[in-house]
C-alpha cells in the first residue's frame, strides 16, 4: 500500500488566496486540506501589528485546535506615498465590511494628486508554518514591487490587483493573468522560499 502523503492544512478562509496557495503547493506531493474540511476550525482574530505577527497567530492558533500542520499567510499592499498604508489593514482598509471595490476607491482617493513617479508600492506576503502543537517551524517572506495606476485595468486577480502595475510588464496584475502572477507575485515568492523548508521537515521525520 502506498504511503500516505504529508497532510498540510491551509489556514485561510479567503477563497481566492486559498486557490493561489493550492496551485502553488499541489506539485509538491502534499495532501492539502482547507479549514472548511474541519467543522471545529476557529476564526483567528488578526490582532498583530505586522504581517508576520498575523501569520504566526493564524498558523499557531489554528494548528493547536486542529492538531495538524497549518500553513497560514498574511499579506497586503504597502504604498510609499501613504507611509506604508494600507498595510495589515489591506483587506479592511475602507472599514470592517470593506470590499475590494470600496478599498480600491479609498486608495484612489488617498492618492489623488500624487505624481505618477511617486505612486510606487509593493505587495508583501509573510507565510508561517506551525506544527500540531502550535510551534512555528518555518517562515518566509515575499515581495512584489510595482506602482498604483490612476485607473484600473483588467478583470483578473482580486484585491488591489487591477490598480497594481508591474512596471517591467506595463500591465496590472488584473491584466497579466494567473500564470504570470503565479511566477512573480509576493505569494509565489514566499511559497518558493517555504517549500524547501517543508520538504526538509518532512525528510527529517518531524512531520507526524
Amino acid at each position: 500500500m502506498a504511503a500516505s502523503r504529508p497532510l498540510l492544512v491551509l489556514g485561510t478562509n479567503n477563497a481566492k488566496k486559498r486557490q493561489e496557495l493550492v496551485e502553488l503547493l499541489e506539485p509538491h506531493g502534499l495532501e492539502l486540506r482547507i479549514l472548511a474540511d474541519f467543522p471545529h476550525a476557529i476564526e483567528v482574530e488578526e490582532t498583530g501589528a505586522t504581517f508576520a505577527e498575523n501569520a504566526r497567530l493564524k498558523a499557531a492558533e489554528q494548528a493547536k485546535v486542529l492538531g495538524v500542520w497549518v500553513l497560514a499567510e498574511d499579506s497586503g499592499l504597502s504604498v510609499d506615498a501613504l507611509d506604508g498604508r494600507p498595510g495589515v489593514f489591506s483587506a479592511r482598509y475602507s472599514g470592517a465590511g470593506g470590499t475590494d471595490a470600496s478599498n480600491n476607491r479609498k486608495l484612489v482617493e488617498e492618492l489623488a494628486g500624487v505624481a505618477w513617479e511617486k505612486r510606487t508600492a509593493h505587495y508583501v506576503c509573510h507565510a508561517s508554518l506551525s506544527d500540531p502543537h502550535g510551534e512555528i517551524r518555518a517562515e518566509s517572506v515575499g515581495h512584489c514591487h510595482g506602482r498604483i495606476r490612476l485607473t484600473p485595468a483588467g478583470a483578473g486577480g482580486f484585491g488591489y490587483d487591477p490598480y497594481f502595475e508591474i512596471v517591467e510588464y506595463h500591465r496590472t496584475f488584473g491584466e497579466l493573468g494567473p500564470a504570470v502572477k503565479a511566477a512573480i507575485s509576493h505569494r509565489a515568492r514566499a511559497l518558493d522560499r517555504m517549500v524547501p523548508q517543508i520538504m526538509t521537515l518532512i525528510r527529517s521525520g518531524a512531520w507526524t
